[in-house]
């Protein structure tokens, strides 16, 4: 249990402005499957676009110039590890620019063992310096609460202060975007961890969406996100949850009392992982973002809809 589970308890307040201008990420398979992303989300959300590994990065330009033209704010990922040259880079980030208007991106090392090429790191994309001269001057980086198997922590940490100078010594708009994470008490306790490192760069939190828990430990699996694999693990013994579908209420709102009790909290706000699907989890989050919930009684989740006004009138 995480040590903010039951108290104190966030306001109403907290929890909306934790979910201000919240963002989502989609893939171009998932895209392909929504009509119209104006149906789900507000105009001028960020949408991120996955380049996975042994995708084509045609499809992420695809879509990101789609997202431009329905009111929306692309930002693709640029995955080091699957770009082979530098005039591979230039020519992809020139297309992003000049056909979706791209002014901001998430630099990633991209989840393949052996680089195709000649970049291995988001630093060594970051050293380039195309990414300024394309006009992208606003550039998100990996986060990684929970650690990864692949990288020991001094070298995240030496990372991480890396990315803090260059940011600062190009003039650029540089966060941290997270894998998603289901522990608040293990965030917290990173959040505090890098900023006794030295990091200044605000955190975009990642986040699941609604999804069942059967979808939801897959996915933390396969991504080796070891706390949140214990927590939902122990949820998952009563064989009976496994296909309902799980809200992150309980998460947001202990974020939102971390943020509430420590002032210098890193946190800036969330970015959705829509296991789910993207419609689900918008109509959730676009709910809790406008204020239309009520606490549960112990204070801890939310309640969304009919219910919650029923509670609020009780």
């Amino acid at each position: 249990m995480s040590q903010f589970a039951v108290s104190p308890r966030a306001s109403a307040a907290d929890v909306v402005a934790l979910m201000r201008d919240f963002s989502v990420e989609t893939t171009p398979t998932s895209a392909a499957k929504v009509a119209s992303f104006a149906d789900h989300l507000a105009a001028g959300t960020t949408v991120n676009v996955t380049f996975l590994p042994g995708s084509d990065p045609a499809d992420t330009v695809a879509v990101a110039r789609r997202l431009r033209a329905e009111g929306f704010e692309p930002v693709p990922h640029v995955a080091a590890r699957s770009l082979a040259d530098r005039a591979t880079l230039d020519r992809y980030l020139g297309r992003l620019g000049d056909e979706a208007g791209v002014t901001q991106a998430l630099v990633i090392a991209g989840g393949v063992d052996k680089p195709v090429g000649a970049f291995a790191s988001s630093m060594d994309l970051l050293a380039t310096g195309l990414f300024q001269a394309r006009g992208i001057t606003r550039i998100g980086v990996a986060g990684h609460p929970e650690g990864t198997p692949d990288i020991a922590e001094p070298a995240l940490r030496d990372a991480l202060l890396w990315k803090n100078r260059y940011a600062a010594e190009h003039g650029l708009d540089m966060y941290i975007e997270t894998q998603f994470c289901f522990d608040a008490a293990a965030i917290a306790a990173w959040d505090r961890r890098i900023r006794g490192w030295g990091n200044r760069l605000p955190i975009h939190l990642g986040v699941p969406g609604l999804a069942t828990l059967k979808t939801l430990l897959k996915f933390a699996q396969s991504s080796g996100v070891g706390p949140s694999i214990r927590v939902l693990t122990r949820q998952a013994r009563n064989i009976a949850k496994l296909m309902l579908v799980q809200a992150p209420d309980r998460l947001v709102v202990e974020l939102a009392a971390c943020k509430a009790l420590d002032p210098e909290c890193g946190i800036e706000k969330l970015h959705f992982y829509p296991f789910g699907g993207l419609a689900k989890t918008a109509e959730w989050a676009n709910a809790v973002a406008a204020g239309r919930f009520a606490f549960d009684e112990r204070g801890t989740g939310l309640v969304i809809g009919e219910q919650a006004t029923l509670r609020a009138a009780s």
